[in-house]
């Protein structure tokens, strides 16, 4: 998926959203490629959204066929007021442009089931076993594996 990425930290695979108009691009191109957007309405001050980070780059790390958002509700008040979003963290899976699920509250245990049946959905999963073992030894071994399922090698 070609998404312009904007300046991140490090490796991360989680794009933060600034501004309205990169989140109405983001979530435009993603629709137009045909690609689920899973979105982590957060806050730099809400400790609940700051512990669910580690498991939503965790996510993005290991389904590369959808787009993973973060929004600051503080930075990007109009997205979030749009969304409704009243409490941190909240999260969207959102196809062609339209929010199919909303899970309020830090539950990675549902975020995980949520992002899991998007991508069995879109069509392109990998064996849950895999995944917990290329997690569980590290970034490094996350990287390679997501840069071989999608160089097509496995």
């Amino acid at each position: 998926m070609e998404i312009q990425q904007q300046k991140g930290v490090g490796n991360s695979k989680v794009v933060k959203v600034e501004k309205e108009e990169s989140w109405d691009l983001f979530v435009n191109q993603a629709s137009n490629e045909g690609h689920p957007v899973v979105a982590h309405f957060g806050a730099s001050w809400c400790v609940t959204s700051l512990s669910m980070n580690y498991k939503f780059e965790e996510l993005a790390q290991t389904h590369p066929e959808i787009l993973f958002l973060y929004v600051d509700v503080d930075d990007v008040q109009s997205v979030s007021s749009k969304l409704g979003v009243k409490a941190m963290p909240t999260f969207f899976l959102i196809k062609d442009k339209e929010v199919v699920n909303k899970i309020v509250g830090a539950n990675p245990d549902e975020v995980k089931k949520m992002v899991d049946a998007s991508a069995e959905s879109f069509g392109v999963t990998a064996p849950p076993d895999i995944v917990k073992l290329l997690c569980d030894r590290g970034c490094f071994l996350v990287r390679l594996y997501r840069y071989l399922a999608v160089a097509g090698y496995y």
